[in-house]
């Protein structure tokens, strides 16, 4: 399953993240814009463990004074891809 997501209030553009067919585990994922380097070893680091996993790791961490990060935003957006995937 593929999903794209419009981050907001960081650097990174868009987040194209696909899932198993259930849903439940990271298959790939990148970024458009944000910090290059720390994106790609966050889509290297998170390919092959599950949503709940990812997300439970991720959810809540900020970048500077914003109160949300470019790993924050992937969070969400694993929360809404895998919310499509089985509704």
């Amino acid at each position: 399953m593929h999903f794209d997501y419009t981050p907001r209030g960081v650097c990174s553009r868009a987040i194209h993240i696909d899932l198993s067919d259930d849903g439940t585990t990271i298959e790939q994922v990148s970024f458009e814009g944000g910090c290059n380097g720390n994106l790609k070893a966050v889509s290297k680091l998170v390919a092959g463990h599950t949503v709940d996993e990812i997300t439970g790791i991720l959810a809540g961490n900020t970048c500077g004074p914003r109160p949300t990060s470019c790993a924050d935003q992937l969070a969400r957006a694993l929360t809404e891809a895998a919310a499509q995937a089985t509704a």
